[in-house]
């Protein structure tokens, strides 16, 4: 048997690919419920994820999957607006002329930015169109370094600062130049016309998760159920010990996938990982009228947030019953941050409160609910060295012979988390396991 440790969609990827290739799987999740940062709350019509979710273009596995499962004509591409807040203006950037209008970008800088989105070094004044093809030659460099010498200043401190302040608070000096050149690379095709290409799934993820279970089988998934020991002790897996409550089984197994955060590799393995991962509290405002007209709004002012999404301007309010929906994300970096230790009410009145300085007009007694998630661990920090902190899919030299990662810690998570980077690792492990049973 192979065990695969963690419910979210890595873990019940890894089992779906294992159980293809002629392999007896089962999974064991800790939580009573499967799905991890994909599960969902119910609305007046399709139920919507706690934490945001699109797809880019360049996410392909995940769309195979869907259609092996049998819901590829249900993947939806949809144009994802973009726009930026600054000094009480909402500035489109999505049309070419709308990027060249935005009041706080030079026509050089604009120039300067586009051709890196492009791929393309204009140092010198001469065309490069190699310069970036190795993340690895940029994994030491700090960002703002490299924004500056790479466009301009203008660019770096009007554009890119505040989605770094967002994304990475006081962390964000810390970041490698290689996360935004991987990060530029991840995001997928535009229409030059309207704006970016985005992904979603008619009816939301919920449903790829509930056909992966129906696929893997709900008989061969325990939950509620914590691995807590994996024998190691002779150099390969030999066994996994589980606890349901009070009762504690022994299960043989010939390779275990651990598809978990890696403090939990950690505690079974004694294999430590050097990545620091950041918190999120996220919530969902439900609305009776739409905020504003554009899918993701990046915010330059000073606000308890750094962005506001409009799922209902991405996807249509009428699969949510008309409801208007909203999230409201705040990325944290310690726990002794003010809204990291806010209760549900006093997360509700921040938020409120900030939208209100925000747009005047917000009449807070059109919210109809709110409702907020709270993780310690939903995305690395892309530090400088991050590459060379990722964990490997095969541990056999570092842990045992038979034991594989596939959580967020692995390199398909690089440059940016997202859901096909769980579809990922969970089929690099497979394949992996595969190679070693036939030896």
């Amino acid at each position: 048997m192979i065990g695969v440790v963690g419910g979210g969609i890595a873990g019940l990827s890894a089992a779906y690919r294992l159980q293809q290739q002629g392999h007896e799987v089962r999974v064991f999740e800790a939580s009573d419920d499967l799905g991890g940062l994909a599960a969902v709350y119910e609305t007046a019509g399709d139920p919507i994820e706690k934490f945001y979710h699109h797809l880019s273009k360049s996410e392909e596995t995940i769309v195979e999957l869907a259609e092996e499962l049998g819901l590829g004509r249900d993947v939806e591409w949809r144009i994802g607006k973009n726009a930026y807040y600054v000094d009480g203006v909402v500035h489109p950037m999505d049309k070419p002329w709308e990027i060249l209008a935005y009041p706080h970008l030079s026509l050089y800088d604009t120039f300067r930015l586009g051709m890196l989105v492009l791929d393309v070094d204009m140092r010198g004044g001469i065309p490069s169109f190699d310069s970036y093809e190795r993340l690895e030659d940029y994994e030491d460099v700090p960002i703002e370094q490299f924004v500056v010498e790479h466009t301009t200043r203008g660019v770096y401190e009007n554009f890119f600062e505040p989605l770094l302040d967002a994304k990475f608070g006081d962390r964000k000096d810390d970041v490698s130049a290689a996360w935004l050149l991987g990060r530029v690379k991840f995001r997928g095709e535009r229409d030059i016309l309207n704006g970016e290409i985005l992904g979603y799934l008619d009816g939301g993820f919920g449903r790829l998760l509930d056909a992966l279970v129906d696929a893997v089988g709900r008989e061969n998934i325990e939950t509620g159920t914590r691995v807590t020991d994996l024998d190691t002790s002779g150099r390969e897996v030999a066994s996994l010990t589980a606890t349901d409550g009070d009762e504690t089984t022994t299960h043989d197994v010939e390779s275990v996938v651990v598809a978990t955060m890696p403090d939990v590799l950690e505690a079974l393995t004694g294999y430590a990982c050097d990545i620091d991962f950041q918190g999120t509290v996220c919530s969902v405002i439900s609305m009776e009228e739409s905020l504003f007209d554009t899918y993701w709004l990046n915010i330059a002012d000073e606000a308890p947030f750094g962005a506001l999404i409009e799922h209902t301007n991405f996807v249509p309010a009428e699969r949510y019953g008309g409801e208007h929906l909203l999230y409201v994300a705040r990325y944290v970096q310690s726990p002794e941050e003010d809204i990291w230790k806010q209760d549900d009410e006093a997360v509700r009145e921040t938020w409120l409160s900030g939208i209100e300085a925000l747009f005047p007009e917000f009449d807070r007694d059109a919210v109809n609910w709110v409702r907020t998630a709270r993780n310690p661990r939903t995305a690395p920090v892309y530090e400088r060295g991050y590459l060379d902190m990722v964990i490997p899919y095969d541990l056999g030299d570092e842990v045992a012979e038979g034991v594989y990662y596939a959580g967020m810690a692995s390199k398909a998570q690089y440059p940016e988390r997202s859901l096909n980077g769980g579809v990922v690792a969970g089929y690099e492990c497979a394949e992996r396991v595969a190679r070693r049973a036939t030896k």
